[in-house]
């Protein structure tokens, strides 16, 4: 099969649900440090500094990437301070799962559905905090400016998404899951070390940039002990090409992500009012909607006092 044709295998259905995963990088809430896809990649990255089984990690970490496209940052310990008990909250996470769940194919839930079970605990590797605030370099290309999107992306929220959304497509490829996640994962050790030049910079250091980035990614694997090392060197070498299963949910999962955030700034910026007050229903239904529209009526920020959803402007 020729890889134009292989790529047709890329599970389509799931492009609202990457856009919604991609939106974990821009959620932040007090108290916590960093987004939701910064503290998942921490997170998974000291289960498996820990010694987990990759397979457990990758679970665990898709379902919360999961359950926060909905929630959120309302994690079970800040709902139960609030007074929900733990069996409701149980149960709302359960439902914010399910509604997630519903455009993946039935192998995918079966693998989302297997053990987890309970987390280890540990610190990340000293190589997580310095991915998590490198930035991204933007759009770059050789002769060209840059095209920085503000505010960019951290290293390690790319990452994060990579190996949630690589976990997620592998079954279309009959990847495995766990090996596609820990190669997202680890895909960019070496920015711990390289700041990113992006393609422009990368395109002039020529032959120095793969012993380069070899060396980098060697230095950050350096703080891994010697298991969960292999395990990640092991994942590595999917990445060279699409050769692979592997390689195929992998690259198809990078290049769907770096596109994807860039659309995410190209339709914020192409974003109506019209869309955010009708389709987005930014005043939203309730006893004050109508006061709230006339108001905006008269202060000349829409056309028409606007009716609940589905109505017409008066």
């Amino acid at each position: 099969m020729s890889a134009a044709a292989d790529g047709q295998r890329a599970p389509a259905a799931l492009l609202p649900l990457c856009r919604a995963l991609g939106d974990l990088k821009r959620v932040r809430s007090a108290g916590r440090q960093g987004s939701i896809a910064d503290r998942l990649f921490a997170q998974a990255w000291a289960q498996a500094a820990a010694g987990e089984a990759v397979e457990a990690v990758a679970r665990r970490t898709v379902r919360e990437a999961l359950i926060a496209t909905r929630l959120g940052d309302l994690d079970a310990a800040s709902l139960e301070q609030a007074g929900i008990p733990s069996q409701e909250v149980g149960r709302i996470r359960g439902a914010a799962l399910e509604e997630a769940c519903e455009p993946l194919d039935m192998a995918t839930r079966a693998w989302l559905a297997g053990e987890g079970g309970e987390a280890a605990s540990g610190a990340p590797p000293g190589f997580v905090a310095r991915l998590a605030a490198q930035p991204r370099a933007g759009a770059t290309a050789p002769g060209r400016g840059r095209l920085v999107l503000e505010p960019p992306e951290s290293h390690a929220e790319h990452c994060a998404l990579v190996a949630v959304i690589g976990a997620l497509f592998a079954p279309a490829w009959e990847a495995r899951a766990e090996t596609v996640f820990l190669a997202g994962l680890a895909h960019h050790l070496h920015n711990a070390l390289l700041a990113d030049s992006g393609f422009a910079g990368e395109v002039l250091l020529g032959d120095w940039l793969a012993p380069a980035f070899a060396r980098a990614t060697a230095l950050a694997l350096e703080e891994l002990p010697a298991i969960p090392r292999d395990r990640v060197q092991t994942a590595l070498r999917i990445i060279p090409d699409a050769a692979t299963p592997e390689g195929r949910a992998f690259h198809a999962a990078d290049t769907l992500d770096r596109v994807l955030q860039v659309e995410h700034h190209l339709r914020a910026a192409g974003t109506s009012m019209d869309y955010v007050l009708r389709e987005m229903e930014l005043v939203h239904a309730g006893p004050t909607k109508p006061f709230q529209d006339a108001v905006l009526a008269r202060m000349g920020l829409t056309r028409a006092p606007l009716e609940a959803r589905g109505g017409v402007a008066a």
